[in-house]
C-alpha cells in the first residue's frame, strides 16, 4: 500500500498516541539492566486551566529530551505529575464558587478543593500533555495533594525533627494580610510602589524638638525606640535621651547604630514592631519592648487608638491628617520604593510576631553552595543566581502556613506542658484535626490540642524527586532512580524549588537531588515582552492547534528553543515546521518507492557520492548527539535540518535518481549503493528528529522501516550510530556537489526550470582524470547535460574547484 499523497496530521497522531498508550510505549522497565535516565518532572498546578504556548514549550522542551535518552539506550524514569496542593487551588476554588474560605468549613473546602483538581487534572492530561504527544508513563502519576505526596512530606518533617533540623518558634514572620499565612524568603518578591517621606516632629523630654523622617507614619502606636549614627555630629548628644512619640505619647529612648544612613531623610529614623527587616534586626539586637499592632487581616487593632480597624493604606492617610493639625507634619518628599510583597497576590507583605514552624537553613550556606556546585547547570551561568540567593539569605525557612487545603502538620501540643507530639512515621499520612495521635505526652498528659497549620506547599515540592520516585512505598525503586538525572525547571524558581530540593536532598541524604538542572525557555510575544493575559498578548494552545491542525507542527516550532534563553512567539517558525514536515512526507514517499525490492545489504563498494553523503550523515550524527547529550537541542535540529535539506533533498535525491531509475544504464551495483543510502540516510533522519517531531516520524517508520528494524516503535527504537566508513571526504564528491549547486544557482539567476539541460558545463579541480570519469555519469544524469568538460589544476593554484556554466 503506498503513502497517502498528503500527510493527515490530525487522523494520524491520533492514531499514534492510541498506540502508544495502549501498548505502553513509554513503560519504565524496573526489571531492566539498562542504565536509568530519571527526570524530576515539574508538575503544572492543576489549577492553571488550559496552557498558553510558553507552557507548551516548557513542558515539552524537556520531554524532547527523554524521547531522546529512551532511543540513546536508558530505561526512562519519566513520571507525569500535578501540583494540586496549596494556595493556587485555594484560590482557583474562591474564584469559581465565590466563595472564601473564610465562610466555610476546613472539611468542606478541602472537599471542593479535591474534586475541582481531579476534574481538572483528567481534562489537562487528556487535552495538553496526551494530545501533546508526550511519552511519560503514566503509571508513575503523582499529585502533590496525594496520600503518599503527604506521607512522604510528612516523614521529611518527621526526619527533620528528629535530626533537630525542624524547629517552632515565636518570633517576626513574613506575613501576607490578603491570604492571611506565612511565607517564605522565597515567596516573597520586590514590588514598586510610589509612597512618601515624612518628616515628623518629635518632642524631648527636656523640650527640645527632633524631626524624624519615615515612610511608615501608621506604625507611630508601635514606636519604641530612636536611632542615629554614631558618626553623625548632628546627633551625637541626642544618644541617651528620651523622645515622645507624637500622637500617642510614649516616651522611647534615643540610640545609635551604624546601620542608620545619615543622608536618608533628616538622619534620624525611628523603629516600629515592625515595619520592616531593619527593626526586626534592632529590636534583637537592643533587646526593644515589643508593641504588635497589625492584624492577621491586615487591619489595626486597638493599640492604635483612633487607627483602630483601619487598613494600613487607611490608616496612613489619618495619621497623616492628625500630624498635620497638630503642626507636627513639617515636610513631605515623593518616594519611590521597593518593598518585599506576596509572590502570589503581590500585596506588600508585614511582618507579624507569630508562632511558626521552621527548618535551618542560615546555617548551612556554604553547604549549600557547595551542593550547588556539584550540579550541572545548562546553562552554567544560572548557578551563580542560585549561589546569589544562598548567600544573600536572611532567614530560616518557615514551612506553616494558615491554610486549609495542604498537607498537615503531624503534630499535637500538649495542653499541660506545651510540648509538642509528633506522629509516629508508622502512622502517617495523619491529620491531627481529625485524629488523635497514638502515644501520650512525654509528661504523660493525654489531653492534646491539634495543629492546624498546614506546610507551606514547597515542603512538598522540594521532595520532588522523594515524592516521584516512591521514597517510602517503593524504597527499591527509589534507590535505582536517585538521584535523579535532570531537573528542568524555569529560571523564576530557583530560588524556591532547585534551592529547596537542593536543601532537602542535603538533610535527608547527604547528597545532591540529581545530576543535571537544566532551565527552561522564557516565551516572549513578537515584540519581545512576556506573555501574560492581563495584557491581552497570551498565544493559547488550543488555538495554535486549530489553527495548525497538527501537533508535529507545534513541536518543530518548540525544538527551536534554546534551554535558559528567552524565545520570541515568531509566526514563521509554525509555517517553516509545515513546510519541513510536507518536505519530509514527500521524501519518503519518493524513498519508500525505490526501496520497495532493497535487500538489505551493504555493497561491498559505495559510490562515491554515497560515501560522500554517508560521511556527512555521520557529521550530522556525530553532531546531533553531542548537542542532546549537552541539552542544547536546538542545535541538534539544526544539525539534523541541514543534513536532510541541503545534503539529503537538494542534492543526494536528485543525484542518486538517474541511478535509482536507470539501473539498466547505470549498473544494479550502483543503484543497490544507492539504496543502502537511501535506507540509512533516511531512517538516521526520521530517528534524530523523532523527539521532536513524534507522530510523522512513527508513521513513517512503521509504514517501511519496522518490518526490516523489528522495533516495534522508532521511539524505542537504537539511536542511530556513526556508520563504519573512511573518514575523510573524497575530493571528487566534495567537486560534484560543488559542481550540482552551481549548476542550480546558475538556473536559479536566471529563473530557468532547474530540469532544463545546460548547454555545456566545465568543471575545474584538484581531482584526477580518472577520478573525475567516475562522476562525471551521476553529473550527468543530474544535470541532464552531456557536455561535461573537465580541467585539472594545478595542485599550486589558489583556488580548489570552479565551475563554469553555459545555458
Amino acid at each position: 500500500m503506498e503513502l497517502d499523497k498528503h500527510y493527515d496530521a490530525e487522523k494520524i497522531e491520533k492514531k499514534w498516541q492510541e498506540f502508544w498508550e495502549k501498548k505502553k510505549t513509554y513503560k519504565f522497565d524496573s526489571k531492566s539492566k539498562k542504565p536509568v535516565y530519571s527526570i524530576d518532572t515539574p508538575p503544572p498546578y492543576a489549577s492553571a486551566g488550559h496552557l498558553h504556548i510558553g507552557h507548551a514549550l516548557h513542558y515539552t522542551q524537556f520531554e524532547i529530551i527523554a524521547r531522546f535518552r529512551r532511543m540513546a539506550g536508558y530505561n526512562v524514569f519519566f513520571p507525569p505529575g500535578f501540583d494540586d496542593n496549596g494556595l493556587p487551588t485555594e484560590k482557583y476554588v474562591e474564584e469559581k464558587f465565590k466563595i472564601s474560605k473564610k465562610d466555610t468549613t476546613r472539611a468542606e473546602f478541602r472537599k471542593l478543593c479535591m474534586e475541582e483538581t481531579a476534574k481538572v487534572e483528567k481534562a489537562y492530561a487528556d487535552r495538553v500533555f496526551k494530545a501533546l504527544g508526550h511519552s511519560y508513563d503514566w503509571d508513575l502519576l503523582y499529585t502533590t495533594i496525594s496520600p503518599e505526596a503527604q506521607k512522604v512530606a510528612q516523614m521529611s518533617f518527621i526526619d527533620l525533627y528528629k535530626k533537630k533540623e525542624v524547629y517552632r518558634s515565636e518570633e517576626p514572620t513574613l506575613w501576607c494580610t490578603k491570604h492571611q499565612t506565612a511565607l517564605a524568603q522565597a515567596e516573597v518578591e520586590d514590588v514598586s510602589r510610589t509612597t512618601s517621606l515624612n518628616d515628623i516632629e518629635f518632642d524631648l523630654e527636656n523640650g527640645e524638638k527632633i524631626v524624624v523622617a519615615t515612610t511608615r507614619p501608621e506604625f507611630l502606636s508601635a514606636c519604641v525606640g530612636i536611632f542615629v549614627h554614631p558618626d553623625d555630629k548632628r546627633y551625637k548628644e541626642l544618644v541617651g535621651k528620651k523622645a515622645i512619640v507624637p500622637v500617642y505619647g510614649q516616651k522611647v529612648k534615643i540610640r545609635a547604630d551604624e546601620k542608620v544612613d545619615p543622608e536618608f531623610g533628616t538622619g534620624i529614623v525611628m523603629i516600629c514592631t515592625f515595619g520592616d527587616t531593619t527593626d526586626i534586626e534592632w529590636w534583637k539586637k537592643h533587646n526593644l519592648d515589643l508593641k504588635i499592632i497589625v492584624n492577621y487581616d491586615g487591619t489595626l487593632n486597638k493599640e492604635t487608638g483612633i487607627l483602630e480597624g483601619l487598613t494600613i493604606s487607611e490608616a496612613k492617610e489619618k495619621i497623616l491628617e492628625e500630624l498635620q493639625k497638630e503642626g507636627r507634619l513639617k515636610q513631605q518628599e515623593p518616594l519611590q520604593q521597593t518593598v518585599g510583597g506576596c509572590w502570589r497576590c503581590k500585596t506588600p507583605i508585614e511582618f507579624l510576631v507569630t508562632k511558626q514552624w521552621f527548618i535551618h537553613t542560615l546555617k548551612y550556606k556554604k553547604e549549600l553552595i557547595e551542593q550547588g556546585r556539584k550540579v550541572n547547570w545548562y546553562p552554567e551561568f544560572y548557578r551563580v543566581r542560585y549561589e546569589d540567593w544562598v548567600n544573600n539569605l536572611g532567614w530560616d525557612w518557615c514551612i506553616s502556613r494558615q491554610r486549609f487545603f495542604g498537607v498537615p502538620i503531624p503534630v499535637w501540643y500538649c495542653k499541660k506542658c506545651g510540648k509538642e507530639v509528633v506522629a509516629d512515621e508508622n502512622d502517617i499520612p495523619v491529620d491531627p484535626t481529625e485524629s488523635k495521635p497514638k502515644k501520650k505526652c512525654e509528661c504523660g498528659c493525654e489531653d492534646l490540642e491539634p495543629e492546624d497549620d498546614v506546610f507551606d506547599t514547597w515542603m512538598t515540592s522540594s521532595v520532588s524527586p522523594q515524592v516521584a520516585g516512591r521514597w517510602i512505598d517503593n524504597p527499591k525503586q527509589f534507590r535505582k532512580v536517585f538521584p535523579f538525572s535532570l531537573r528542568p525547571q524555569s529560571h523564576d524558581i530557583i530560588r524556591t524549588w532547585a534551592f529547596y530540593t537542593i536543601l532537602k536532598s542535603f538533610l535527608h541524604e547527604k547528597s545532591i537531588p540529581w545530576k543535571d538542572l537544566a532551565i527552561g525557555t522564557y516565551i516572549l510575544d513578537e515584540k519581545g515582552r512576556g506573555m501574560h493575559k492581563s495584557a491581552g498578548n497570551t498565544i493559547w494552545f488550543d488555538d495554535l492547534y486549530k489553527q495548525y491542525k497538527s501537533i508535529d507542527i507545534i513541536r518543530y516550532w518548540i525544538g527551536n528553543a534554546t534551554w535558559g534563553v528567552d524565545m520570541p512567539f515568531q509566526e514563521k517558525d509554525l509555517i517553516a515546521g509545515k513546510r519541513f514536515l510536507t518536505k519530509l512526507w514527500n521524501a519518503s514517499k519518493f524513498a519508500f518507492m525505490h526501496l520497495q525490492d532493497y535487500d538489505g545489504k551493504k555493497p561491498s563498494k559505495l559510490e562515491i557520492i554515497d560515501e560522500y553523503t554517508l560521511i556527512k550523515l555521520n557529521d550530522a550524527i556525530k553532531e546531533a548527539t553531542k548537542n542532546f547529550e549537552e541539552y542544547n537541542s536546538s542545535v541538534s535540529k539544526k544539525a539534523v535540518e541541514q543534513f536532510f535539506w541541503k545534503t539529503f533533498c537538494d542534492n543526494y535525491l536528485e543525484i542518486a535518481k538517474d541511478r535509482l531509475y536507470n539501473p539498466d544504464k547505470r549498473g544494479d551495483k550502483a543503484r543497490k549503493s544507492a539504496q543502502y543510502t537511501l535506507y540509512q540516510s533516511l531512517l538516521a533522519i526520521l530517528k534524530m528528529i523523532s523527539p521532536i517531531m513524534p507522530h510523522i516520524t512513527e508513521e513513517l517508520y512503521q509504514y517501511y522501516f519496522k518490518a526490516h528494524e523489528k522495533e516495534e516503535s522508532i521511539h524505542t527504537s537504537e539511536w542511530p550510530k556513526e556508520l563504519k566508513l573512511d573518514n575523510n571526504i573524497n575530493p571528487a564528491g566534495e567537486l560534484a556537489i560543488y559542481a550540482v549547486e552551481k549548476v542550480r544557482q546558475a538556473k536559479t539567476e536566471k529563473n530557468l526550470s532547474l530540469k532544463l539541460p545546460a548547454k555545456r558545463i566545465l568543471i575545474k579541480g584538484k581531482i584526477s582524470d580518472k577520478e573525475f570519469e567516475s562522476i562525471k555519469a551521476e553529473l550527468a544524469g543530474v544535470t541532464k547535460t552531456e557536455t561535461i568538460e573537465y580541467e585539472k589544476l594545478d595542485s599550486k593554484s589558489e583556488i580548489d574547484m570552479e565551475c563554469i556554466v553555459e545555458i
